[in-house]
This record gives C-alpha cells, sequence and structure tokens, in this order.
C-alpha cells in the first residue's frame, strides 16, 4: 500500500481518525515537509479537544524512515503523543492515544 495519494494509507487513515476520536471535537492537519527547516516532521498533527498527537504514517512496518523523522518524534514526545503509525499498529496507536486522553480528564 502507498502511503500518499488518493488511495493511499494516509488518504484511508486520517477518515478513520475523525470517526474514532469524534468528527465534532477532531482536527487533522498535514504538516508540509518542504518547507526549510521542516526535513522529517511528522505527516500528522491531530487535535482531539485540548490535546494534539503527532503521527508519522508509514505504508507498512517494513517502509523506510527518512533523515530526522525519529528525531522530531522524540523530541516532542516529551511535550505530546508521538507515534510512527502503519496499518499494522494502527489500532495500538489509536488505543495509546485514547489512553493519552484519558489521562488528562
Amino acid at each position: 500500500m502507498r502511503e500518499t495519494g488518493k488511495s493511499g494509507y494516509k488518504a484511508q487513515l486520517i477518515p478513520r481518525i475523525i470517526q474514532r476520536f469524534g468528527g465534532d471535537r477532531t482536527r487533522v492537519m498535514h504538516n508540509d515537509p518542504n518547507l526549510p527547516g521542516q526535513q522529517g516532521i511528522p505527516d500528522l498533527t491531530v487535535y482531539v479537544g485540548d490535546r494534539y498527537f503527532l503521527l508519522e504514517v508509514k505504508a507498512s512496518e517494513k517502509s523506510s524512515k527518512r533523515p530526522n523523522q525519529e528525531w522530531w518524534l522524540e523530541k516532542w514526545s516529551a511535550q505530546t503523543f508521538t507515534s510512527l503509525i502503519y496499518p499494522e499498529n494502527e489500532e495500538e496507536v489509536f488505543s495509546a492515544m485514547e489512553s493519552a486522553l484519558g489521562s488528562r480528564r
């Protein structure tokens, strides 16, 4: 499965995130890695209420990582939930996001 494009995993993932976390309180923003200083920035910022999550989307667990991707995830992990997400771990990541939301209520 491709990561991007109309039929890619990312395109399929975004509606599932919105459905899972509530469309009335969930916003998903696609980050632009082409801006200066943004190489490897996580693909998605997911806002749920007053919380946010940073997700790096991969087509599969075996997909290669680009330079700086893990660095960005580690950099922000002290401030918010960060994760790689791919079809094989999607449910695990969603559950961890729900736990993070519950811990702040």
